[in-house]
């Protein structure tokens, strides 16, 4: 990559989440959709799926989950520099609003108005992360096993007082485990079938 193309991704992944950032409320869930239209619809540079890896991979690690994200799709595309862009573009945004806001609600958050303006934005950020949850599902949610993990990690988190890190964690190893174990099945079938062969041909 030459020194322009360089400054140009650059360029693009700080803008992305300069607009990202301050439209990004209720956590860093509810960024999913909007990394969705700037990295894989747009400009194609990240899977669907790639993006629910990296924001699960994002709760495990200490922070901020939005800027976690940001942080390693920056890297992902364009190593540290990249990291920088993104992490600088999440940051910068939402740092002078919340100064803005805290000053503003400090001052006037005993007026009705701001009152009711809270009433009406919590259930529009519950919406946001529902809607997120749907869009995560459709990658996330592909087969018989991931229905009934999706289900138990849901029953866990619900139910049992259990830090959601140990909930990835869990998920993680059964997905190792499930892998081994379907690739010993392919092994053990393709095994079956070169013995199959070999004794047809030896007949």
């Amino acid at each position: 990559m030459n020194s322009r193309m360089e400054w140009k991704t650059l360029w693009h992944i700080f803008i992305a989440f300069l607009k990202i950032s301050p439209v990004t409320f209720g956590g860093g869930y509810a960024m999913i959709p909007l990394l969705e239209q700037a990295f894989t619809e747009k400009k194609k540079w990240i899977k669907k799926e790639e993006i629910v890896d990296i924001l699960a991979f994002s709760q495990t690690v200490p922070g901020s989950i939005a800027v976690n994200a940001a942080t390693f799709i920056g890297y992902r595309l364009a190593k540290v520099p990249g990291a920088v862009a993104a992490t600088l573009g999440m940051v910068i945004p939402t740092s002078v609003i919340i100064v803005l806001l805290a000053a503003l609600f400090l001052g006037y958050q005993h007026l009705p108005i701001i009152q009711s303006a809270f009433l009406g934005i919590r259930p529009a950020i519950v919406a946001l992360i529902f809607y997120a949850a749907v869009k995560t599902g459709k990658a996330a949610i592909v087969d018989k096993i991931t229905v009934a993990l999706g289900a138990a990690a849901l029953i866990i988190l619900l139910f049992v007082p259990i830090h959601p890190v140990f909930v990835l964690l869990a998920g993680a190893v059964i997905g190792i485990l499930l892998g081994r174990s379907k690739k010993k099945k392919q092994n053990g079938a393709a095994s079956d079938e070169e013995a199959k062969r070999e004794y047809t041909q030896g007949r």
